[in-house]
This record gives C-alpha cells, sequence and structure tokens, in this order.
C-alpha cells in the first residue's frame, strides 16, 4: 500500500514537472466557439483523445489590489463556492467541452472558489456501464462529490446505433428519469442542467438505416425535454447545435464538415468548443472579458469595465499607459485550424469573449500595439477607433490564461484515475489508500487553480509607424 501511494506521489511530481515545459515542446491545446445559441428551455464527440497537457499551475500569489474579478451578470448560472460536476459517457469522458466551460469560469472570476469534476465513463447508459451499474456510478461519481450543479448528457449508447424501438425508448427515458431522481433525492437544491447528446454524423456522411441514427438521437432528445418540463429542469440542446455546424460547413467544403466528428460519433477539438461555448450561452455567461476606451487627443480614459486604466501618457503620438483587467479571455488561438473550423461552424465567440479596446483621437497612419513589450498587432487608426478584440489576439492575457486550462485537463486525468482505481480494485486497501490520496491532492490543487488568473498589472504602447 506505502508503494502504491509513494509511486503515486512521484508520478504526481513528475506530471506537474511536465506540465511546466517551455511551451514551444508542447502544442497548446486549442478549441473555438459554438453557433447560434443553443435550444433550451426552462419549463422545461472526438477522434483525438483529450488534449494531454498535465497539471500546472502558478503556486505563486499574485499581488493585486483591492480591485475584484468582474460581477456576473444576475442570469449566470453559476456562483462563487460552487461544485460542478459533468455526468456522461465518453463523450463527456474526452474533457474537450468541459474544459472549456471550466476555463471560462476561473478566467472569468479567479476570485472565486469553483471546484470541477469530470464524470464521464465511455461506453455508458442510463443503466451504467464498465464503470459500475447506475446506482454505483451516481454514488460514487456523483453524490460523493457534493456537487452543487449537474449536468448529465447520455443518449448516444442507449440508441444501440440501430432503428429505434419503442422499448428501447422507453427504457432509456425511464433509465434517464431514474438518474434525475436518485441526484434530487441524494442532494436536495441540487442544480440539473439536462443535456440533449451531441449527434451521430448523418449529415456529412449518408445513414447506415433509413431515417438514420442522428433521427433516432433527435426522438430520446425529446423524451430529454420532457422530463425537463416534468421537472422543471433546464434542458440544452447540443444535437442540434453541433449538426447545424456541421450542416453550415458541409455546403462549403464536405471533407472539412466531416472533421467536426470525425469518427461519427465523438467530436473534435473544434466541435467540443461548439457545445462548451453553447453551453455558457444557456448559463447566460457574460460575454464581456474588458472594457477600455482611451481618447488619445484629450488625454483621457473615457470607459473602462472590468478594468483600471493608470498612468496615460501621450508624446509624440505615441500612446502608454498601465491596465488592470479583472478578468481573463478564452485561451484560444485564432489562427488555429480546430478555431477556424469551429469559426466555419458558425461560431459566435465574441458571444463570450468580448475584449474590447477603442482608442479615439490618433493621428491617420497605422499603429503597431505593444503589450508587455509583446506585439499584439498592427492597425489603422480607424480600426482602433472602431474598436479592437484583443481576445482574438495573442496577447500576455491570452498566455495567463492558457495556465488554468493546462491544470484543468491534467486534473480530469486526475479524476479518471482515482475512479479506474475505486472500481476495478473495489476492496483492496492498498487501491483505497491510492484513491484517496489522488483525491486529495486533486481537491488541493483545485483550491489554487485559479490562482494563475488573478488580475496582473500589463503595460500598454500605442506606436505610430512610419
Amino acid at each position: 500500500m506505502k508503494a502504491i501511494v509513494a509511486n503515486l506521489a512521484l508520478a504526481l511530481m513528475i506530471i506537474r514537472g511536465v506540465s511546466r515545459a517551455p511551451n514551444s515542446l508542447r502544442r497548446t491545446p486549442q478549441w473555438a466557439t459554438a453557433p447560434y445559441s443553443p435550444m433550451i428551455h426552462l419549463t422545461p464527440k472526438f477522434l483525438h483523445r483529450p488534449w494531454r497537457a498535465l497539471p500546472g499551475f502558478l503556486a505563486l500569489l499574485l499581488a493585486f489590489s483591492s480591485l475584484r474579478s468582474a460581477e456576473p451578470a444576475p442570469a449566470f448560472a453559476l456562483h462563487d463556492g460552487d461544485r460542478v460536476v459533468f455526468y456522461g459517457d465518453s463523450i463527456t469522458q474526452d474533457g474537450g467541452y468541459a474544459a472549456v466551460v471550466e476555463a471560462y469560469c476561473r478566467d472569468r472570476f479567479p476570485t472565486w472558489d469553483l471546484r470541477f469534476y469530470n464524470s464521464g465513463v465511455g461506453g455508458d447508459t442510463v443503466k451504467g456501464g464498465g464503470s459500475g451499474e447506475i446506482g454505483v456510478r451516481i454514488d460514487r461519481d456523483v453524490v460523493r462529490l457534493k456537487p452543487t450543479v449537474v449536468t448529465v448528457m447520455l443518449g448516444m449508447n442507449d440508441g444501440r446505433y440501430r432503428k429505434l424501438e419503442p422499448e428501447t425508448l422507453a427504457a432509456f427515458t425511464d433509465g434517464y428519469r431514474s438518474i434525475v431522481k436518485r441526484i434530487k433525492d441524494a442532494l436536495p437544491g441540487v442544480r440539473i442542467y439536462l443535456i440533449r447528446s451531441s449527434p451521430f454524423d448523418d449529415v456529412a456522411r449518408p445513414p447506415n438505416f433509413e431515417g438514420g441514427y442522428m433521427e433516432v438521437l433527435r426522438q430520446m432528445g425529446e423524451s430529454v425535454a420532457e422530463i425537463g418540463r416534468e421537472q422543471q429542469l433546464p434542458v440544452v440542446d447540443f444535437g442540434s447545435v453541433v449538426a447545424l455546424g456541421i450542416g453550415s460547413v458541409f455546403r462549403k467544403d464536405p471533407d472539412l464538415a466531416r472533421l467536426l466528428l470525425p469518427d461519427r460519433v465523438h467530436p473534435s477539438p473544434a466541435g467540443h468548443i461548439v457545445m462548451g461555448a453553447a453551453l455558457l450561452r444557456a448559463w447566460q455567461a457574460p460575454a464581456l472579458v474588458s472594457r477600455v476606451q482611451i481618447d488619445a487627443h484629450s488625454l483621457s480614459v473615457v470607459a473602462a469595465e472590468n478594468a483600471s486604466v493608470s498612468a496615460l501618457v501621450v508624446s509624440d503620438g505615441v500612446v502608454k499607459w498601465t491596465e488592470l483587467d479583472s478578468s481573463l479571455p478564452l485561451p484560444l488561438d485564432f489562427a488555429d485550424a480546430n478555431t477556424d473550423l469551429a469559426q466555419l461552424a458558425g461560431a459566435d465567440l465574441d458571444s463570450i469573449n468580448s475584449e474590447p479596446l477603442v482608442i479615439s483621437g490618433l493621428r491617420p497612419g497605422r499603429y503597431e500595439l505593444r503589450i508587455d513589450d509583446q506585439l499584439v498587432g498592427v492597425f489603422l487608426d480607424s480600426d482602433l477607433a472602431k474598436g479592437v478584440n484583443l481576445a482574438r489576439y495573442n496577447t500576455p492575457m491570452r498566455w495567463q490564461a492558457y495556465q488554468v486550462r493546462w491544470a484543468a485537463t491534467g486534473g480530469h486525468e486526475v479524476q479518471r484515475l482515482e475512479r479506474h482505481l475505486l472500481f476495478t480494485a473495489a476492496g483492496d486497501p492498498g487501491a483505497i489508500s491510492a484513491a484517496a490520496f489522488l483525491s486529495a491532492a486533486e481537491e488541493k490543487d483545485q483550491s489554487s487553480r485559479s490562482r494563475p488568473a488573478l488580475p496582473k498589472e500589463r503595460h500598454f504602447a500605442l506606436l505610430p509607424l512610419p
């Protein structure tokens, strides 16, 4: 038993060391945004495995003034102190859409105490699966974590990849309803969000049988929506969002459209961003990261939302200032192929990732924007007067946000290993101790996982070019 625990401790130390490798030695995980707002009822997938970035976070707590993180819009679904469990099958286990949501929340509200747990297991149905029958799964992978928020997405495996029989639909509906009851009974007051499954690709490829499996999932999704109406739970529709995205891309490039669901079942990184952004919009996630407006002619700060501006100076056409933003943009590279694909699928990333910088009163010409002496881009005075969304550019703020993204991905891997130990070695004292060690380590990491996103002063310089 001691050997198991010691080896796990060593493994975690190695993992953390690897996660701090220079950026040039690892590929930055990329994801993009979702198309139009998802269907949500109030009366109511990824040939590529999850990004293998491993836990890594800044141990140093950045000093900052009394400036607090941006207060969310009143309707935002999550709050300070929330514990969120994503429950589902392999599509959830892949980690993509859950990581998008976690990164957004930690980067946007770095002073909040938030916990996120990925409880997806490949092959699962409403009856459970290879990691335990449904009673075991709910008790171990949901209730034990004491969540305040739970999302549930199932259905892909329940339809058995064939024509829908009445008894199959009935079994799915009864099983899904039972899951909701189990969670509500065990966790009074928990906020549950039901998710209609992402689709099977019968858009960019011909169906395997008359009507196709996507239609089967749509009918099962109607059952989920009906349960939502019965229980007065919100229902978010991933199926329609992703299917419409595939159709939009297919009309322009059929081969590219097939990359959204490479094996017809599991979303690619771009597909996961479609779903993650859709869930955030359904949760009424605030779009604004920060907004700064400066009049260079009058040497004045016209507006500063979720930010403070100081030391504004204009000399020989050069504009300089110091800025302290209370939140960060999503770690998304708009030059990345996955981001581009998600945008082609109807993405509206600005709806959750807006960081406008507006500079008026400039002399006509081109200007080079630098932040902490890092070149961000070259802009016309007219573009700056209209406003530039810095969230679309490679800025020091984006790289700061990546620290949170990498740590979140690694945390999901630790949670998966813990669950594997608890199931495969049930009753083994050594395995139980090892799982407890992992759980304690992950819980400790979660308590500090938002620290890299804490406010940090940035020095801006806008220089005229010849």
